[in-house]
């Protein structure tokens, strides 16, 4: 698939400020770089591959499982002059590159770790090679902080251990010459201070012939000399022999870390260019969460629908100046091939024609759109626009010849495979002349079968749109009371321009509207009349449609709810049933088993016991296997099945919890009622004839004596004696 999708085509739908918005999110200048060289993808595999490398780094915001770090330093320059034979790099540039070896490794680890969630990820981490043989060589050469190690070579090392032992022999022999300088009182009293860096005596000048040394230089004032002690010099010598040496060997380490690297360079390369590529993806992505985007249903059906659809430019400044932008709503399709819109000027027909031909131009290019998750599209081979006016002063062409200049090339680019987006089509001759034309072009565009948005204020393209089957008018929706524009696209039928309104709003006297009118074709007025009260009429059957349209959502939400807790309950009743036979099946299987406790204790046979213990449970697995068959099942009803036992069961805890929630409660309440009823009765004076019984006895009694410390109970055919605190009051006497 080729696409044909020109400069002028990006410059007229503002596709360039799109891309510095999605720059503005890059983490490297070379990404940012890499965002100007975005352009629509010819090749429908590779655009497919690129929405869904941005879909899925946006989708990562919302997982736990985040795109890791994948910020770089700019290594070309580097890896290019690595390139070269016997060059060498700097101890920075080495590490600059082991980080980026480092950073792609890390990447590749974590999409194979989580190719699940990033599939496109993984496979294009897949192309590359991993090796930490890079990191580890120079990390073996280089330390963190940029110094060649000491054991990167036996000759660095020893060097090295050389210029120790002459710092320490140049600090001692200083310190020496500082102290019998200053027992001599030859010093300033600064004493001592740095020069050329090495350490001199701060001397006075007076004394500068009593100190053996090398005049180093001296103060502005002339006042004191800096010499270096006779008894450093040598050691300064070696000293600066063996730095000369340690540079030598540094430089040797380092040109054989470049041979050891250099076969790496194509393959560093190709690190470079997958953290340019993941960063570019990564800003998209940003982008698209700025601006609320997303990855609608791509189809091979020749259809687009965008639903709730913004122009992202628009949106941006709205947001910046606390404005509201309107989304649109469009739909093309075999059926609705071509939609011509009309309707007064500033009334958001250009917008509406932009908006649609930027969002398309975005997705071929492999950016996501601010659109609802319902829309859909196609991938166009050619995108043609003709929008505002375009003079040619450098080839001296008038706006309508330029218009034609494009409508001969439109005429020659056209095809099935093609969406057009004219503005104010026919503009820039006679009106009826230019409208003859504009309708010509329109029936040629329509016979090939190319889907397109044209805006007019011309009456004959607005008859001929109702005339041809598959192309629709639609008009950009204006209050004629507020006399303000509404901004929202309705579809099926032409607008009025308001031309009158529009002025009467902007202050033009009454008195010049009127000749105006009278100037104007009657038939002309009279349509543009229809037109006005159709759209009222429309407008307020828009508006009752909204209305019935909200009361129907929100019966559909509590019908929603009241279904969602009819099921929560039947759901609940279905755990209370299972506890209610579990426990019933308990108590049954209790009985049983102390039916055999019972006959054992009376009998004290263990083998009949054990016969009729088994036999039961031999035939209580009988029971069971008939109420709970073995049927095979497919992996997704054992699925099934355990989520569905997993929510009973989480169904029958609650309940169970419920349950004993309950009963501590009741058991709580009674409680409090004994140790009621138990003050009563420790304050109760009990009278003759009250019915009691002893604690812990079914028999009931009256009372029919009482004593200091005891009572007399009558039972009817005995009578007992006992003590007031082994009773309990029955019921009072009457």
């Amino acid at each position: 698939m080729s696409t044909n999708i020109s400069e002028k085509t990006l410059q007229d739908l503002e596709f360039l400020t799109v891309l510095q918005h999605v720059s503005e999110h890059c983490i490297s200048g070379l990404g940012k770089e890499s965002v100007r060289e975005i352009h629509p993808i010819s090749s429908r595999k590779q655009l497919f591959i690129e929405l869904h490398l941005v879909n899925e780094y946006l989708s990562s915001f919302q997982s736990e499982n985040r795109v890791p770090n994948h910020g770089f330093d700019n290594i070309t320059e580097s890896v290019k002059r690595l390139a070269i034979e016997n060059s060498f790099l700097d101890t920075e540039a080495f590490l600059k590159i082991a980080t980026t070896s480092l950073t792609v490794n890390e990447l590749i680890k974590f999409f194979k770790k989580f190719k699940i969630q990033f599939p496109a990820f993984y496979e294009l981490s897949q192309k590359i090679e991993f090796t930490s043989y890079i990191d580890d060589e120079i990390k073996k050469i280089i330390d963190i902080s940029g110094e060649v190690k000491n054991n990167a070579s036996s000759v660095l090392k020893q060097i090295r251990r050389d210029i120790n032992n002459i710092r320490g022999k140049i600090g001692a022999s200083f310190s020496s010459a500082l102290s019998k300088a200053i027992a001599a009182g030859y010093l300033d009293d600064i004493k001592e201070t740095i020069v050329d860096n090495q350490r001199v005596l701060a001397v006075s000048a007076m004394h500068r012939r009593k100190i053996a040394g090398s005049l180093l230089g001296s103060s502005k004032s002339g006042n004191i000399v800096y010499i270096a002690p006779q008894a450093t010099l040598a050691y300064s010598r070696e000293f600066q022999n063996l730095v000369y040496e340690e540079k030598q060997e540094v430089v040797k380490i380092l040109r054989t870390l470049a041979e050891t690297i250099r076969p790496f360079t194509p393959l560093l390369e190709e690190y470079l260019g997958f953290l340019v590529h993941t960063d570019l993806v990564g800003a998209k992505a940003k982008y698209a969460r700025e601006i609320n985007a997303i990855l609608p249903l791509i189809t091979k059906e020749k259809r687009v629908f965008f639903k709730n659809a913004l122009h992202p430019i628009l949106w941006r400044k709205n947001k910046e100046q606390n404005l509201e932008t309107i989304s649109q709503s469009i739909e093309l399709n075999e059926k609705q091939q071509i939609i011509v819109i009309s309707g007064p000027n500033a009334g958001g027909k250009s917008i509406t024609l932009k908006t649609i031909g930027l969002l398309q131009l975005m997705l071929q290019s492999g950016i996501l759109i601010p659109v609802d998750e319902r829309s859909q599209t196609y991938i166009f081979d050619t995108i043609l626009t003709d929008i505002g006016d375009n003079q040619s002063i450098e080839n001296q062409l008038s706006t309508y010849s330029y218009r034609l200049k494009n409508m001969r090339y439109f005429l020659r680019r056209c095809n099935e495979k093609t969406l057009f987006l004219i503005d104010e089509f026919g503009t820039g001759s006679d009106p009826e002349l230019g409208g003859a034309l504009a309708e010509i072009f329109l029936e040629e565009f329509y016979e090939k079968k190319a889907f397109g948005i044209i805006t007019t204020h011309y009456s004959n393209l607005k008859v001929l749109a109702n005339e041809l089957e598959n192309v629709t008018n639609a008009n950009m929706q204006f209050d004629e009371h507020s006399l303000e524009p509404l901004y929202k696209l309705f579809i099926g039928q032409a607008g009025s321009s308001f031309t009158f309104e529009v002025a009467q709003k902007n202050g033009i006297p009454f008195s010049i509207i009127n000749k105006a009118k009278k100037r104007v074709d009657t038939e002309k007025v009279r349509l543009d009349k229809t037109i006005s009260k159709l759209q009222k009429e429309r407008t307020k059957l828009q508006r009752n449609s909204d209305n019935l349209e909200k009361q129907k959502s929100k019966g559909q939400e509590h019908l929603e709810s009241l279904q969602e807790k009819e099921d929560k309950i039947q759901l609940k009743l279905a755990g209370f049933q299972e506890l209610y036979d579990n426990n019933q099946r308990m108590l049954s299987l209790g009985r049983k088993i102390n039916e055999f406790l019972n006959k054992y204790f009376q009998n004290n046979n263990k083998k009949e016991l054990n016969t009729n213990f088994n036999k039961w449970v031999v035939d209580e697995k009988v029971k069971y296997a008939k109420k709970n068959p073995l049927n095979p099942k497919t992996k997704s009803q054992k699925q099934k099945a355990k989520v569905v036992e997993k929510q009973l069961q989480d169904v029958i805890k609650k309940v169970e919890k419920e349950v004993l929630e309950k009963v501590v409660e009741v058991r709580k309440e009674k409680k409090q009622e004994e140790v009621k009823i138990a003050k009563e009765k420790a304050t109760y004076i009990y009278k003759i004839n009250d019915k009691v019984r002893i604690i812990d006895s079914n028999s009931v009694g009256t009372i029919d004596k009482i004593d200091k410390k005891s009572i007399t109970i009558n039972y009817g055919i005995f009578t007992t004696k006992t003590s007031l605190e082994k009773i309990e009051l029955v019921q009072k006497a009457k």
